[in-house]
């Protein structure tokens, strides 16, 4: 009886302790290495600042604006950039340089600390298009309203959907192009929602969202 009562003891400290452990583990396991916004400035000025500028922000309206993106989104696009499920030859070269995941995680964190600059819509004639388009979608064709992914402000939302405020039209333009051709494929809800527009549709609000703030 005696030697029962000691193994069931025994059990149940050891299950105690067990349960114990366990939140801490956890914790420890939960937390993730912070990115190091210096590793990412070298990394910026020695790869990303020739096409994005150093900050990230209005270089040449070919390049996107990254600063101030969401990092979750810079790292996937990176990440998709290196291993060719997004087609962009000097990307893939650029992304290539980056070695490990934390690179692009420290690089990613560096341009999402930097301010957006403002932009401003250049074509008063199609920005009320533009706005509906944002705001309303084009019903008839089912397309969605921009506004309910990517915000009323274009601020998106971290790790599903990028920050668009600011952005170049002719960037924003290339891209819904691309997605519409299908010669760009890393996201098939895009590929949907720009297949529904037509080349005035995705120019009007190309437009529009770079003078949204």
């Amino acid at each position: 009886m005696n030697a029962a009562v000691a193994l069931l003891s025994s059990l149940m400290s050891g299950l105690l302790a067990a349960t114990l452990a366990l939140p801490a583990a956890a914790a420890g396991a939960a937390a993730p290495a912070k990115a190091d916004l210096a590793k990412g400035e070298t990394i910026a000025s020695g790869v990303c600042a020739a096409c994005h500028s150093f900050d990230g922000s209005r270089g040449s309206p070919a390049n996107p604006i990254i600063a101030g993106q969401h990092p979750e989104y810079l790292v996937k696009q990176l990440v998709e950039f290196k291993s060719g499920k997004r087609a962009n030859a000097v990307m893939q070269g650029m992304a290539a340089t980056l070695a490990t995941e934390d690179d692009m995680k420290n690089v990613a964190a560096f341009y999402a600390s930097k301010s957006a600059k403002p932009g401003f819509a250049a074509n008063k004639a199609t920005v009320a298009q533009g706005e509906k388009i944002w705001r309303g979608g084009i019903a008839d064709r089912k397309v969605p309203a921009c506004s309910g992914c990517h915000g009323p402000t274009g601020a998106g939302i971290p790790s599903q959907y990028p920050r668009l405020a600011g952005q170049h039209a002719a960037y924003t333009e290339a891209q819904l192009l691309a997605f519409r051709s299908g010669t760009r494929k890393n996201n098939a809800q895009m590929t949907g929602v720009a297949a529904g527009m037509t080349e005035a549709d995705i120019k009007a609000v190309s437009d529009y969202i770079a003078g949204l703030r």
